[in-house]
């Protein structure tokens, strides 16, 4: 049977946002991270998607927790994501269609999303609903933070603008010719993605060392 031991919630809320980080360190759904984060606008619009899909599905599991037979756990866990994904599929086709139409597959590819499972099977089906709940928050903002911060990289060179707003290389004008068409591209995706992850392994490599310096 299920049980509350392992890590406190605000333990769990902390380890996801950086020490766990669902891309810069455990490498979990990439798909979208590289898909998606040609602009920041469709970064933020993904993990909130997810973020809504992790929280509700963590809570349920981990309410059902004591009841959930081990057999019958993926499946279960599946069905409860393939409905909280339905849902954020058609409020985004209802209130946001534009960027429902930009994003396309991708927000119902959320169903087979391994950091959502991984989340369900690591902590919500072993922990309680608070718990649950903290580290799903956790990880959906880790989740955040690494696309965004993709996505403000690639816009940037890319189109010389953030969040849609033309910061230079405007379009129309002769510095237009300076932007990096690549990093709008898949190409571009997998070049900013091995970079921000040699500077997150770099800074994780510093620390480390600083730890030994200090004991």
């Amino acid at each position: 049977m299920p049980n509350d031991t392992g890590p406190t919630p605000m333990e769990r809320f902390i380890q996801g946002i950086l020490p766990e980080n669902p891309v810069y360190r455990q490498l979990l759904g990439m798909c979208p991270v590289l898909a998606v984060t040609s602009k920041v606008s469709n970064a933020i619009t993904m993990a909130a998607a997810v973020m809504f899909v992790l929280v509700c599905a963590n809570i349920l599991v981990s309410l059902i927790r004591n009841i959930l037979q081990p057999h019958l756990r993926i499946l279960v866990f599946t069905l409860t994501i393939a409905t909280f994904v339905t849902i954020a599929d058609k409020v985004l086709a209802a209130y946001l269609y534009p960027m429902s139409k930009q994003l396309g597959p991708y927000i119902p590819l959320i169903i087979v999303n391994c950091l959502i499972i991984c989340r369900c099977e690591v902590c919500a089906s072993k922990q309680g609903v608070v718990t649950a709940t903290f580290d799903a928050v956790g990880q959906s903002l880790g989740f955040l933070l690494a696309l965004v911060s993709m996505a403000t990289v690639r816009e940037l060179l890319a189109y010389g603008s953030w969040f849609d707003i033309e910061l230079f290389w405007i379009a129309g004008t002769p510095q237009e010719a300076y932007r990096w068409g690549l990093m709008g591209m898949p190409p571009g995706a997998f070049f900013t993605l091995g970079v921000l992850l040699g500077v997150a392994n770099w800074i994780t490599t510093l620390g480390k060392k600083k730890d030994k310096a200090s004991a």
